[in-house]
């Protein structure tokens, strides 16, 4: 007979939200790698751990898309999900969706609300297009800059339900962004000026404005995305 797993307690559960922390943040920057395998007892020892915990992370992982499991013989192999052209744009169309209503209500803000937030986006924007336009770009900087400026707009104006989207699906995206940020720098000023559109709809007190121009700059940057990966290659497919 199978032995039952015993359920998990409280402190299990505070120990599991620990470690599927730590194994997110570890796949998200690329230290654990696009087809990667993972197992319970390696996860456990170098986490210090026991195994309970990380059994728990790794199912909500699983749920959550950052990891897949493979079949092999009777094993279940769990594995870091690979990076593919199809998920990016099925993911970055997602976040469209949900920044889109994040900026729709960012434009329905009182007028000295939008005035404050435009301001902010607009140094953050131009932030960015000063470091995109430097001799030597930093990806990761200009990777975070995009990030910021996108989160400010969410925070600004978004109730809890539609932050818990936007930080369950952000991180699956960053993965992307962070693997990928030093091919898609050379197109940064199209976003740039897609971010300009947006800050102009949201201090306009346009909301159709707003949600259009978040939606394109998504969409697009889903194309474009798209593009490096047909030229890079996908990370962590067999």
């Amino acid at each position: 007979m199978t032995p039952r797993r015993r359920p998990l307690g409280a402190h299990d559960v505070d120990r599991s939200s620990e470690v599927y922390v730590k194994l997110r943040d570890l796949i998200v920057r690329g230290r654990l790698a696009p087809g990667a395998r993972i197992t319970e007892t390696d996860a456990a020892e170098r986490l210090g751990v026991s195994r309970t915990p990380v059994r728990a992370a790794l199912q909500r992982l699983g749920q959550e898309g950052y990891i897949v499991v493979t079949n092999t013989g009777r094993r279940r192999r769990p594995m870091v999900a690979p990076l593919t052209r199809e998920d990016a744009t099925e993911l970055l169309h997602i976040l469209a969706e949900v920044e889109g209503l994040a900026a729709r209500y960012a434009a329905s803000l009182k007028p000295t609300l939008r005035t404050q937030l435009g301001t902010e986006l607009r140094r953050l924007n131009e932030e960015l297009r000063r470091v995109a336009q430097g001799k030597r770009t930093d990806a990761n900087q200009v990777f975070d800059l995009d990030q910021t400026l996108h989160r400010r707009m969410v925070e600004a104006a978004a109730g809890s339900r539609l932050l818990s989207l936007h930080e369950a699906i952000k991180p699956q995206v960053e993965r992307y962004g962070r693997v990928y940020a030093a091919a898609l720098t050379d197109d940064i000023a199209h976003s740039v000026e897609e971010h300009a559109q947006l800050i102009q709809a949201i201090e306009a007190g346009d909301p159709d404005g707003a949600q259009h121009a978040v939606l394109t700059n998504w969409r697009n940057a889903a194309a474009r995305l798209s593009h490096v990966i047909d030229a890079v290659g996908e990370q962590g497919s067999w």
